[in-house]
């Protein structure tokens, strides 16, 4: 076997089964164990791979209500909006982004009144020129990760 799009195809092996072994992963991928660690080494060193995380349905956890939230800031307090935000308990994206807005935040609350709470929080923040916030009605993909396309030459 070729090692050519074996990160690849290790990837694409973890994004289906973060937990399996690297024995499974050896098996899937016809390589040895000392080559799979190998490769899982570098991808990590390369900041590729970052981590190794459950998905955690948080609607499962009584956080109802997920909200996107946008925000149009002063330019020079960008980056302590943006850290304020990223603290905050339940925010799950933070981007700054082109556009209407500066800011485009995404978070989880268990109602509308705790969202309401946090959201006014943040809002207190004389730097915050404009907010919108929209409830999310229904959650068509949320964290999808895609499988990365391999050359087969």
């Amino acid at each position: 076997m070729t090692y050519e799009n074996l990160d690849a195809r290790l990837i694409n092996s973890l994004l289906g089964d973060g937990r399996a072994s690297l024995r499974s992963l050896g098996e899937e991928l016809d390589v040895s164990v000392t080559t799979v660690s190998n490769h899982l080494r570098n991808l990590e060193a390369e900041g590729v791979i970052e981590g190794y995380t459950p998905n955690v349905n948080y609607q499962a956890l009584g956080y109802d209500v997920t909200a996107v939230i946008q925000l149009k800031v002063e330019g020079s307090a960008l980056p302590e909006i943006t850290d304020r935000l990223s603290e905050l308990r339940g925010m799950v994206s933070v981007y700054e982004v082109t556009g209407d807005h500066d800011v485009v935040a995404v978070g989880k609350f268990r109602d509308t009144d705790d969202m309401n709470e946090r959201i006014k929080r943040i809002l207190t923040d004389d730097d915050i020129r404009e907010s919108n916030t929209s409830v999310v009605l229904n959650a068509v993909v949320e964290n999808q990760q895609f499988d990365l396309e391999i050359d087969e030459e």
